[in-house]
């Protein structure tokens, strides 16, 4: 039995059960993520593009098909191992963003891909194009790809040029792969501030981005998927008129690192905050100081500390006090006792997702769900 969904269970349904939960607890604002998923869907459609969400977001069955019953696609995966969650769930269509190159991995790969309708991976490599053809060989299925393309990030993706072009033509030429365009993610580009040089930056990834795809049709070779984007740049990228499906995946729950730079022609962007740990203080005995249950464990560090943001006095703020604990400086004067609720920003929300077994949804005041992260802990 999994503690995590079942520990507050019962306040289900009950007034004031979100003020309850055992803590610490990842809260989803069901209304705010509603928003959020809505608008993006709106923007999809007023861009002509197709939604294809980020799953290594949230993790998450139950937030996936609401993506999907609002007009997505299908997901994408950031690993085999949430693409197998996902599956499993009765996810049918999923991109895989990054290469799957071990022998055991891609024998995991051909599994899934006779599992579900939908499945795609991204390659950058000749050595694991002919690899997966093999194995689709063996397999008895063809097996959809795209070419991932290094537009800056260098984190993965094949150069522009020759090489990318030689791979596409690797990849059209095997019978048991079926190309079917481009992938390019930007990701060094989604938190710069200012948004003049967001745009220009990210206009110019996709110039390279069309580029090849120009360069692919003029060989004959398939392209009717060019896929990219993100959250930064969800209302820059359209402008190139170069993706068929926009991917992102932070918009649905907003952090900290994306509100600090999330302006778009010097206005915020229409995403709310919908994700947020909410925490116990659990002692208050130092003058303006009180110590919560949520530290280190509880949040992600590549970033700033959690920004509070109910709970607390105005001038309130928040610091890692050890692996269980977190710290709250005080104000002269103020005072936090025990018992005392207070909830917090998620810095960064994809890694702070992973540090939980459940999201505990909400509207109001009220628990109403408790949604379990399927794909946490799947990265292999």
């Amino acid at each position: 039995m999994n503690g995590a969904l079942e520990t507050n269970r019962a306040l289900i349904g009950k007034p004031g059960s979100r003020a309850k939960l055992a803590t610490p607890a990842l809260v989803l604002d069901l209304d705010a993520f509603e928003r959020n998923v809505a608008r993006m869907a709106e923007h999809g459609k007023a861009a002509g593009l197709a939604i294809r969400p980020h799953a290594k977001t949230h993790k998450s069955l139950a937030v996936a098909k609401a993506q999907i019953a609002a007009g997505a696609i299908g997901i994408c995966c950031a690993k085999l191992g949430e693409a197998e969650a996902m599956g499993a769930g009765g996810i049918e269509s999923i991109l895989i963003t990054s290469p799957v190159v071990t022998a055991q991995a891609i024998e995991r790969l051909m599994a899934l891909n006779g599992k579900i309708s939908d499945l795609m991976v991204v390659v950058d490599n000749p050595l694991n194009v002919r690899a997966l053809a093999a194995a689709a060989a063996e397999a008895g299925r063809p097996l959809k790809l795209l070419v991932d393309l290094d537009v800056g990030l260098h984190r993965t993706g094949i150069r522009p040029g020759a090489d990318a072009l030689a791979l596409a033509e690797l990849a059209d030429a095997a019978d048991t792969l079926e190309l079917k365009g481009l992938q390019a993610y930007a990701g060094h580009l989604m938190h710069i501030h200012d948004f003049v040089e967001r745009r220009e930056k990210s206009l110019a990834a996709m110039k390279v981005l069309g580029e090849m795809r120009d360069a692919l049709r003029a060989k004959g070779l398939p392209c009717d998927i060019v896929s990219g984007g993100g959250t930064g740049t969800y209302n820059i990228d359209p402008e190139a008129n170069v993706l068929t499906e926009l991917q992102g995946g932070s918009y649905n729950f907003m952090d900290q690192q994306y509100h600090d730079g999330a302006q778009g022609n010097g206005a915020a962007f229409p995403f709310e905050t919908a994700l947020s740990v909410q925490m116990t203080v659990v002692s208050a005995n130092t003058k303006n100081l009180a110590t919560t249950d949520a530290g280190f464990k509880s949040f992600s560090t590549d970033a700033d500390p959690p920004i509070l943001l109910s709970g607390a006095p105005e001038g309130a703020g928040y610091f890692f006090f050890g692996d269980e604990q977190g710290g709250i400086l005080l104000p002269d004067g103020a005072r936090l006792e025990i018992g005392s609720t207070l909830t917090a920003m998620t810095p960064h929300c994809d890694p702070t997702v992973n540090l939980y077994d459940a999201y505990h949804v909400v509207r109001g005041d009220i628990l109403v769900d408790i949604w379990p992260t399927e794909a946490r802990g799947r990265s292999a």
